[in-house]
């Protein structure tokens, strides 16, 4: 490993022995997934797809490498009929109503894209009901829901994939920033910056009847009923605290996810989160909007997280300042690396052509599987029954980062946590916020 041995690739990290522990390497290569990929129609699995709007149309597509889709739900039946005739030619059962789809017996596993505030619902019912589970992040909109999927998971033992795209694909340079770092050539980090962007403005919107395609009831689920306005769904469903958490668990949920996977905290969580910068675009009180009909998540914000090793993370905005767009900024003793989407730049990036990361490293990172897209990854998992790249456990910690940011940008005050109990320690109004009363009906069991 370029002079960094197995275990000290390893010790370096909290939870050292349960890395250590990892699934041996599985030789796949692409003769094994072709194989995978084309299996008679008695052997390849059957799923359903629950939310098809444009990113549940996507993930749907790529399981359809894999499995037969056979039955698609959502709340929209406009998007139920266009996701049927657009994935399977007309093919497919559509349900306006999820839990029907999981009546049925014939179904393997289910691919989730509904809004945010429906997935730990969902997600907790397919468990149960014995399904696996490839559900887009962010799995939670808030710190309670996440310790019940986590608890539903373990109770249940099914494989579960988080749509964190970014450990698996965009040509693995997220892959490599983190293997970079665990490898120790930035020397001690010091600080991480996450720029994900701010909610957009926007309201008053009007009130209006909902479409007599929407079951707006349902499609409200967990949330306060409120009357129909089109932002409030569909595309624009984020920039409200009720089904969201903003750019803080949009973006958030995928760069703090590479930021605690670099840093080594991917199990657990920061000590002190502290506001730096907020903006709201309406006025709050007692941590909540004091209007219903306009955008509400934060457009502006900086919170600093501390951790238990030292490491500073800032949440931001913005770092125009700093220099850099959308994407993550490490900065270690020895040197510092910036990664998107589209780019890896720094010096130790450059040092990769002479000293290049061993493959060893890419396949711990990987718990064994080899690099390809994400979806791929969860049906190869699914194959031996191991645990996917993205799992629900280190999910839950990055989002509950995330989570507590929103928490301390809408009380506007900064917190401390403690990642033994999951508890924020000395605020009772803050810890209210940890979970969200729920519509009668619409209650999450488990």
């Amino acid at each position: 490993m370029g002079g960094v041995t197995r275990r000290r690739f390893l010790g370096g990290f909290p939870l050292a022995a349960a890395a250590a522990s990892l699934v041996p390497y599985f030789p796949w290569s692409r003769r094994s997934l072709a194989d995978l990929a084309a299996r008679s129609a008695n052997e390849r699995p059957r799923f359903g797809a629950i939310g098809v709007g444009g990113r549940g149309r996507a993930i749907a597509r790529q399981a359809q490498r894999f499995a037969d889709l056979v039955a698609i739900a959502d709340v929209d039946l406009s998007h139920a009929e266009q996701a049927r005739d657009r994935l399977t030619g007309g093919k497919a059962d559509i349900y306006q109503d999820y839990r029907k789809l999981l009546d049925r017996k014939d179904i393997d596993l289910v691919v989730i894209g509904t809004p945010d505030h429906w997935h730990t619902k969902i997600c907790v019912e397919a468990l149960l009901s014995g399904r696996d589970v490839y559900c887009e992040k962010p799995l939670t909109l808030t710190v309670e829901e996440g310790q019940i999927l986590c608890r539903v998971l373990r109770q249940t033992d099914r494989v579960f994939q988080v749509g964190t795209q970014q450990r698996s694909e965009f040509a693995n340079r997220f892959l490599t920033a983190v293997a970079i770092c665990r490898l120790g050539r930035l020397g001690r980090i010091k600080r991480v910056t996450c720029a994900i962007g701010g909610a957009p403005k926007g309201g008053p919107f009007q009130k209006s009847q909902p479409p007599d395609y929407l079951d707006w009831d349902m499609w409200l689920g967990q949330a306060p009923y409120v009357d129909y306005i089109k932002e409030r769904s569909h595309g624009t469903f984020r920039w409200w605290y009720e089904y969201s958490g903003g750019k803080v668990t949009d973006w958030g949920a995928h760069h703090v996810d590479i930021a605690h996977w670099a840093i080594g905290m991917e199990h657990t969580g920061p000590l002190m989160l502290e506001v730096l910068e907020v903006e709201h675009p309406v006025p709050f009180k007692n941590g909540y909007p004091t209007v219903d009909d306009s955008f509400n998540t934060a457009t502006r914000f900086n919170v600093r997280c501390v951790f238990s090793n030292g490491v500073e993370l800032f949440i931001r905005h913005s770092a125009k300042e700093l220099g850099f767009g959308n994407g993550i900024q490490i900065e270690g003793e020895n040197g510092s690396i910036f990664v998107n989407r589209g780019q890896l730049r720094g010096e130790p990036v450059d040092d990769l052509q002479k000293d290049p990361i061993p493959e060893e490293v890419y396949r711990l990172l990987r718990k064994g599987k080899p690099l390809g897209p994400h979806m791929e990854n969860f049906f190869l998992c699914l194959h031996d029954r191991s645990e996917p790249v993205s799992d629900v456990y280190t999910h839950h910690r990055a989002l509950t980062t995330c989570h507590l940011a929103n928490i301390a940008l809408r009380l506007g005050r900064n917190l401390r946590w403690d990642p033994e109990t999951e508890q924020i320690i000395g605020d009772e109004e803050a810890a209210s916020f940890l979970g969200r009363k729920q519509r009668k009906g619409y209650e999450i069991v488990a």
